[in-house]
């Protein structure tokens, strides 16, 4: 009866727990809070939600070098597996990532670069082509003539030296477009109104046509700065704003944009989920793409309303997703906390049911020798009766038949007429220039997820990029049999801008697009 006893709490540990499984811990250090990485932490966690074994641990810097590196290594000492980051700047926050990556942690630099090479896997959007492409809208939208007043982001950090740099690229052949200052700021919007209101005070004469801020939230405070002017404000004729994020949801770039506050912005994406993914292809040692660059878009009066429609569409089912899982992580935590009573019952009640065996068995033997002692004094004082036969008793063989399960396999999946059916979604959407990966989705009854996981398994490349092939493929053939510019082409086959097109073009046939013609 012991071993019966050992061998029931032996076997109530291990089912207690069986239902363990590994768990990721991934720190993210942020540089800083605001809106734009509020929506992104929100993607991130959303993108855990795919993986239960991901346990994620937040750090915000608040744009403070020293308490980064601090997050850093505290992160670091807490056991991670894996670390993401955005480094405030350049030089400064290398050290300790580079600490982390030596400690045989793996680095997901994203965002902002840094000056170092010890990192796992790089993404982020290309900062530079933004600062270029918004300086190609304002030399457009300035018709080549007019005064520019530059708003900078925080000094040092790779972001703010790109577009800085694209947009200056961009404007230098434009002989007719000044810049009459390009003033230091830091992302936040009341730097950018003192700096702005500090510049004016001592340059009242001086006429600006159109404010480019480094990001929607100093063009914002550029223009708070200039309604002081008694030109300014709704009634007088104040500069044209131009900025980047373009943000969904209220007071967003985007909605900035549709409300004529801004005159343009550019989506600089977040896609946390995406990180998330990377992140446990890394862990789990699956391929990945050691550099990633993320897609972003022009956002200007023309197409505002339809992305700012779209993207409070997708953030409304974010958000009702998030309800779901957390109605569901508080069904499982419940779930857990009657499975643990559960348990205790069982055991109290196996306990009591041993204890219950153990004084019947206990009962029974004093029985059975109260009779023995009974029969011997009726044998002694009885001899001449017959002696009673005992009557031999025989196990009934019982036993159940056990079946073995069987296992399902899966029916093999129809590859040919998935990528049939995918191409042709790609190639009747070609010219859309909107098109999204949740639209092809949506397209073939398939969620974000599993589109994207479906496509790589089949084609080993994600859905965007057999989606850009597909484009410089119609292109070539539009080069080769049209007479169509450059330009008409490129927006043929759903391409925001001519420039991002050559890049692309270059980059998968080594050629710029007029060459295919000579």
């Amino acid at each position: 009866m012991k071993r019966f006893f050992y061998l029931f709490v032996l076997a109530t540990v291990l089912a207690s727990c069986s239902g363990d499984k590994v768990k990721y811990r991934i720190g993210i250090s942020q540089c800083s809070a605001d809106i734009w990485r509020d929506k992104q932490n929100a993607e991130l966690r959303m993108g855990a939600y795919f993986h239960d074994n991901v346990e994620l641990k937040f750090a915000a810097a608040y744009d403070s070098d020293e308490r980064q590196v601090q997050q850093i290594d505290s992160l670091m000492n807490d056991g991670i597996d894996l670390l993401i980051v955005a480094p405030n700047q350049v030089a400064t926050i290398s050290p300790a990532i580079d600490r982390a990556y030596d400690k045989g942690i793996p680095v997901i630099v994203f965002e902002r670069k840094t000056n170092s090479q010890k990192y796992t896997a790089f993404i982020s959007a290309d900062n530079y082509e933004m600062g270029r492409v918004m300086g190609e809208y304002i030399v457009s939208r300035l018709h080549g003539q007019g005064n520019v007043l530059e708003i900078k982001g925080l000094e040092g950090s790779s972001p703010a030296i790109e577009r800085h740099n694209g947009f200056m690229d961009a404007i230098k052949d434009a002989s007719g477009i000044k810049v009459v200052a390009s003033l230091q700021g830091d992302w936040t919007e009341p730097t950018a109104y003192e700096r702005i209101k500090q510049w004016l005070n001592n340059n009242k004469d001086v006429r600006v046509d159109l404010v480019f801020g480094a990001n929607d939230r100093t063009a914002m405070g550029a223009r708070r700065a200039f309604q002081l002017l008694p030109q300014s404000g709704e009634a007088g004729r104040g500069p044209l704003y131009c900025g980047i994020d373009g943000l969904p949801g209220e007071n967003g770039g985007i909605q900035l944009v549709r409300d004529s506050l801004l005159d343009a912005s550019y989506i600089y994406p977040t896609h946390g989920d995406q990180i998330i993914d990377l992140a446990v292809r890394i862990l789990e040692s699956e391929p990945y793409e050691k550099e990633t660059l993320l897609m972003s878009a022009l956002v200007t009066s023309d197409n505002a309303k339809v992305l700012l429609m779209q993207s409070e569409e997708l953030m409304r089912q974010a958000d009702r997703l998030d309800q779901l899982h957390n109605k569901a992580d508080n069904y499982l935590h419940e779930l857990d906390t009657q499975r643990v009573i559960n348990w205790l019952a069982i055991g109290v009640i196996m306990l009591l049911l041993i204890v219950f065996i153990l004084f019947y068995l206990y009962h029974l033997s004093k029985v059975n020798i109260q009779k023995e002692r009974i029969v011997n004094n009726l044998w002694n004082l009885q001899q001449q009766e017959s002696p009673r036969e005992q009557e031999e008793k025989t196990d009934k063989p019982a036993g159940a038949v056990a079946e073995d399960e069987a296992i399902a396999e899966d029916e093999p999946v129809a590859v040919s007429a998935f990528i049939t059916h995918f191409r042709s979604v790609i190639e009747s959407r070609l010219s859309d220039s909107e098109l999204s990966v949740e639209d092809l989705a949506a397209d073939l009854n398939l969620s974000r997820v599993q589109l994207y996981r479906k496509v790589k398994a089949v084609a080993g490349a994600s859905p965007v990029e057999l989606l850009r092939k597909a484009r410089l493929n119609r292109a070539y053939q539009l080069l080769l049999t049209t007479d169509k510019s450059v330009s008409e082409v490129a927006y043929a086959v759903g391409f925001t801008a001519p420039s991002y097109f050559t890049k692309c073009f270059k980059e998968e046939y080594g050629m710029v697009p007029g060459d295919v013609r000579k």
